[in-house]
C-alpha cells in the first residue's frame, strides 16, 4: 500500500465496512431483513422504496449481530441498473430512506463531514506507518529477532516498549465509532503532530494556578500536592519554582498546572484571558516532554524513570465530545483509586490478576469567588502512578488491547498472532482455544468478581485496559486505566464494608448508583464483553479460519466459570440474576450512530444485540 490514493481507498472501505457494521447492530437498518445466499458469504437488501436492493458480494455475520463487510457494495434497481457504491457519502443516501427513523439533513451532512475527516486521518496514519513499521523491522532483524515484542523485551525498558506499543496500536480505535479517527478542527499537521499514531511528543507546559482558586482530590498517602510533584518531577519543579521566585512570588501560594500545549495556544490563552489578567493563572512556565498514549490526551513524560501519567483536557471534538475533564473525574478518580487499591490489598489482587494505574491526585480551576465548576473542566489534570506497573520483576510486559488486532511489520497478521505462535509457526485450532481460554480466564474473573461482590464496574474496554503477557506468550493479569468516568453499585460495596462518596452536580450524569445496578452491569458487558472479549473472538475466528462458534463457547465457559468462583460469596438471587444478564439476555450497548445522526441531541440512547453466549447453548 505504497501509493497515497490506494491508502485513501482502503481507508474508503474501512469506512464502510464500519458503518455496514454500525447500521445493522444498532438495527437502524433491521438486520433481519438480510437475504443470504445458500453460501453465506452473500446477501442483499431490499430498500424501503420497493424497487431496489443493495447487494453485498462478501458479507459475514457473526455472534451478537455483527454484520462485517469486506466485498463489493452495489445498488441494484428493478430497472437493470448496478451501481457500485464507494464512499459512506453515496451508502448514506442511497440507505436513508430506508432507516427505521428520520435523520435530519444537518444529522446526515455532519456524519459524513466526520467519516470524511476521519478516513483521511487513517490514510496519512497508514502512510506514516509504513516508515515506522520498516524501522521496527530493520531495529528487530539487526538483532537477529523476527518478533516485535521479543526485540522490545529484549531492547527497551517495560515502560517504554509498553508505550510504544500503546502508540503503535493507536489505528483502529473502537469498532462501533464509524468516526473512529475524527479530529474535526485540527490541519492534518497538527493531527500528525499531536496523535499517538504518529509516534508524536507533545509538550506540556507546567503552568501555575493560584492556589486558592483550586480544587484538589487526592489518595491518602498524597498529603501535599506540592510535595508530590517535587518527588515526582523534581527537575521542572526547580524550574517552575524558580520561574515564580523571579517574579517576586511565593511558591507556596500557586500549584503547577500541566497544560497541553496545543490547548494552551488553541483555546487557555482566549478563553482564560481574564484569569490571566488578574493573576489567576500564569501560563509561562518550564515545559516536559511527553508521549501521548491511545487516548490522545493521556501523556507519559518522556523521563527515564516511571513517573506518574498526565490526564488533561485539550479542546479538540473526539467521538462525540469536546474532551474535557470534568469535576467529576477529578474527585472520583482518586476516590475510587482508594477503594480499589483497599479492595485488591484484601482480595491478594483476585488471585494476582487484577492491577490499577491509581488516579493520586486530580486539580482543577474553581473561581473562588463565583464559584462556578464549569470553566474548571478545560483547565484541570488527573496524575495516574505508573511506576507499579511498569517497573516489574515478573518478565511481564504490558500490551494495551487494542494493539493486539494492530498489523505487524512484516507479516501483516495481528500482533496477537506473535504471542500465540512463539516458535514461528502457525498455530492449529488446539493452540488457539488454549490460549484464548487463558486470556478469556484473566478477563473475565477479575472483572465479574470486583462487580460481583464490590458493585464495580470496570471499564475493561480495548483502550483503558492493558493485559499482561509472560515471555511464553499466555495473559497473566489485568491492568485498568481511568476511574474518572467509572460506575459502582454503592449496596454492594457499602455491604462489604466500603464508601465511595458521589461526586453530584447539576447536568452531570452520576457514577454511584442506589437503585438499579443496570447501569453498572451495562458498563461491564459493553466495555469488557462486547467492545473486547467479543472482538477478540471475532478476530481470532477470522485469522485462524475456525468453526465459527467455538471462541464464543469457550468465553461462555470461562463466565460461567468465573461466576462459580465467587458464588459462595454472593447473594443468590443477585448472583441468579447477573449470571443471566451475562450469558442469556440481550447484551446492552450505547448506540453510538445513531446518536451522531441525531447530533447527540440525547446521549443515553442504547440498543441490545444478541448475547453471543447464549447463541452457542
Amino acid at each position: 500500500m505504497d501509493d497515497f490514493k490506494t491508502l485513501i481507498a482502503y481507508s474508503r472501505k474501512n469506512a464502510l465496512r464500519r458503518m455496514i457494521r454500525c447500521l445493522f447492530a444498532e438495527n437502524i437498518l433491521d438486520h433481519s431483513g438480510l437475504r443470504f445466499s445458500e453460501a453465506g458469504n452473500e446477501a442483499t437488501y431490499a430498500l424501503k422504496d420497493g424497487r431496489s436492493q443493495v447487494f453485498f458480494s462478501n458479507i459475514a455475520r457473526g455472534p451478537a449481530d455483527t454484520v462485517v463487510n469486506d466485498g463489493d457494495v452495489i445498488l441494484m434497481t428493478d430497472e437493470g441498473v448496478r451501481q457500485v457504491i464507494y464512499t459512506h457519502q453515496d451508502l448514506l443516501d442511497v440507505l436513508r430512506d430506508s432507516f427505521d427513523f428520520e435523520p435530519t439533513d444537518e444529522g446526515i451532512a455532519e456524519l459524513k463531514s466526520d467519516m470524511e475527516n476521519s478516513l483521511m486521518n487513517d490514510a496519512h496514519a497508514r502512510q506514516h506507518r509504513q516508515q515506522w513499521n520498516a524501522r521496527l523491522a530493520a531495529a528487530a532483524r539487526e538483532q537477529g529477532l523476527d518478533s516485535l515484542t521479543d526485540y522490545l523485551r529484549q531492547h527497551a525498558s517495560t515502560k517504554d516498549a509498553a508505550i510504544l506499543l500503546d502508540q503503535w496500536g493507536s489505528l483502529e480505535g473502537h469498532p462501533y465509532y464509524p468516526t473512529w479517527k475524527a479530529r474535526p478542527g485540527l490541519s492534518d499537521e497538527e493531527v500528525e503532530q499531536l496523535s499517538p499514531e504518529f509516534n508524536a511528543q507533545v509538550p506540556l507546559r507546567i503552568a501555575a494556578l493560584r492556589a486558592d482558586m483550586a480544587k484538589s482530590e487526592s489518595m491518602p498517602h498524597v498529603t501535599d500536592y506540592r510535595s508530590w510533584f517535587a518527588s515526582n518531577f523534581p527537575t521542572q519543579w526547580e524550574q517552575w519554582k524558580a520561574s515564580l521566585n523571579d517574579k517576586g512570588l511565593d511558591e507556596s501560594q500557586w500549584l503547577p498546572l500541566p497544560i497541553h500545549a496545543w490547548h494552551l495556544q488553541a483555546y487557555v490563552l482566549k478563553n482564560f484571558a481574564a484569569e490571566i489578567a488578574e493573576g489567576i493563572l500564569i501560563t509561562d512556565g518550564p515545559d516536559i516532554q511527553t508521549l501521548p498514549t491511545m487516548s490522545y490526551r493521556t501523556m507519559m513524560p518522556v523521563l527515564r524513570e516511571s513517573a506518574p501519567l498526565i490526564k488533561l483536557p485539550i479542546a479538540v471534538w473526539m467521538t462525540s465530545e469536546l474532551r474535557s475533564l470534568q469535576a467529576k473525574s477529578i474527585h472520583m478518580g482518586p476516590r475510587i483509586s482508594t477503594v480499589i487499591t483497599k479492595i485488591l490489598e484484601v482480595e491478594n489482587g483476585f488471585g494476582q490478576r487484577l492491577e490499577i494505574f491509581p488516579e493520586e491526585i486530580g486539580v482543577r480551576y474553581k473561581n473562588a469567588i463565583t464559584q462556578d465548576d464549569h470553566p474548571g473542566r478545560h483547565l484541570s489534570v488527573v496524575f495516574r502512578a505508573s511506576q507499579q506497573a511498569f517497573e516489574r520483576s515478573d518478565e511481564c510486559l504490558p500490551i494495551t488491547v487494542a494493539s493486539l488486532f494492530t498489523r505487524l511489520p512484516g507479516s501483516g497478521r495481528p500482533l496477537f498472532t506473535e504471542l500465540i505462535e512463539r516458535d514461528g509457526v502457525r498455530a492449529n485450532a488446539t493452540q488457539v482455544e488454549d490460549w484464548f481460554r487463558q486470556y478469556a480466564k484473566v478477563v473475565t474473573h477479575p472483572v465479574v468478581a470486583i462487580y460481583l461482590m464490590y458493585g464495580i464496574g470496570l471499564e475493561a474496554h480495548q483502550q483503558n485496559t492493558m493485559v499482561l503477557f509472560s515471555p511464553d506468550g499466555k495473559a497473566r493479569s489485568l491492568l485498568i486505566r481511568d476511574f474518572g468516568d467509572g460506575r459502582t453499585y454503592a449496596p454492594l460495596l457499602e455491604g462489604r464494608g466500603y464508601t465511595l462518596q458521589p461526586h453530584v452536580q447539576p447536568g452531570i450524569l452520576p457514577t454511584v448508583f442506589e437503585g438499579d445496578i443496570e447501569p453498572v452491569r451495562m458498563f461491564v458487558l459493553d466495555a469488557a464483553f462486547l467492545t473486547h472479549l467479543h472482538e477478540m473472538a471475532l478476530w481470532l475466528t477470522k485469522e485462524y479460519a475456525l468453526d465459527n462458534n467455538r471462541m464464543w463457547d469457550i468465553l461462555r465457559e470461562e463466565t460461567e466459570q468465573a461466576f462459580a468462583a465467587v458464588r459462595e460469596r454472593v447473594a443468590p438471587d443477585l448472583w441468579e440474576v447477573e449470571r443471566k444478564a451475562f450469558l442469556n439476555d440481550p447484551w446492552p450497548t450505547r448506540s453510538l450512530l445513531r446518536m451522531h445522526m441525531m447530533q447527540y441531541s440525547n446521549y443515553r440512547i442504547q440498543h441490545t444485540l444478541t448475547n453471543p453466549l447464549n447463541v452457542v447453548q
